[in-house]
């Protein structure tokens, strides 16, 4: 059995800069490099580099970087048999500035990503009945990701969905679809239409989106930790305090370690721990699948602290 990823698959081209520009300011940069991303192939890195069996679905374009995108991720060991190469357009570019503090701007051009549709979806749905779990993000078009949805319930597959970026209009069908949702605060608050900005907060923004119709809403804090509610619990998770370089894939690890978790048959609460104990270790490293943890750097880093 294996993890599937149907998402986005991008190359980030990144500039580091002492901090991040304002409008209409220019910044004289430090450092620039290229490394494959998107919030797809970034899950699914995440999900093979903790050692499960990964399976990628999505698009990437012939010419440019299509290639090099399709290379990265199986040497990560994701399966990329169901990766469409489409002839017609670029592959997903990301535009990634990141500051000292590790915060960052991102500007995602979609190319081949924007052009994820049915026959991506019946491409997938072949493969579902090899999957324990589904990770779905908002990289891609929104009918794709709730045709996806639909395609894994029908199957009692588990959905986990990542609102990032986030949509204020997001439709009302998707939720019900989705067993866990993992915004961060900001993207929280765009869901359900007031700030989240702490503990109290994030717990009302993620009883919203339990009457939204998810089963499970764990809300990312970043330094200030996680709050999960089911139906039946809540719970907070405090933050792994480490010297944070960058952020930008942060939100992708926690979500490969918390399907990765589940997938051992862990419970919810040991896999948002996981996920937050990735999302940290990924945080000390700069770029996108760079920055992703293996299994005994993360199995290392929750002994270290007693887990």
């Amino acid at each position: 059995m294996s993890i599937i990823v149907f998402g986005s698959i991008n190359i980030d081209l990144v500039a580091t800069a002492p901090k991040l520009p304002i409008a209409g300011e220019t910044l004289l940069g430090e450092d620039f490099f290229k490394v494959p991303g998107g919030k797809g192939a970034n899950q699914a890195v995440a999900v093979a580099k903790l050692g499960v069996p990964t399976q990628m679905v999505g698009r990437v374009g012939a010419h440019g970087f299509g290639t090099e995108l399709m290379e990265n991720l199986q040497n990560a060991g994701v399966r990329t048999d169901n990766i469409f190469v489409d002839e017609t357009t670029s592959s997903g570019v990301a535009m990634i500035t990141v500051a000292h503090d590790g915060e960052n701007q991102i500007v995602v051009i979609p190319g081949a990503n924007g052009r994820v549709n049915q026959s991506d979806v019946e491409r997938l749905s072949h493969i579902l009945p090899t999957a324990t779990a589904l990770l779905l993000q908002l990289e891609i078009p929104v009918p794709a990701v709730i045709a996806a949805a639909q395609a894994a319930r029908s199957k009692n597959i588990t959905v986990i969905l990542d609102p990032a970026p986030a949509l204020s209009d997001l439709p009302a069908e998707l939720y019900p679809l989705v067993d866990i949702i993992t915004p961060n605060e900001v993207e929280a608050g765009q869901l359900v239409g007031f700030p989240v900005d702490g503990e109290d907060t994030a717990l009302k923004a993620a009883r919203a989106l339990l009457q939204k119709g998810v089963k499970s809403a764990i809300v990312k804090l970043g330094a200030k930790g996680v709050v999960c509610a089911t139906d039946k619990d809540t719970f907070f998770v405090p933050a792994f305090f480490v010297d944070t370089v960058d952020t930008v894939a942060a939100g992708d690890a926690f979500n490969g370690g918390l399907a990765t978790a589940l997938y051992s048959g862990l419970s919810l609460h040991q896999a948002v721990v996981w996920g937050a104990a990735a999302g940290a270790l990924a945080a000390t490293k700069l770029g996108a699948q760079t920055s992703l943890p293996d299994k005994l750097t993360l199995e290392a880093f929750l002994k270290e602290r007693g887990l």
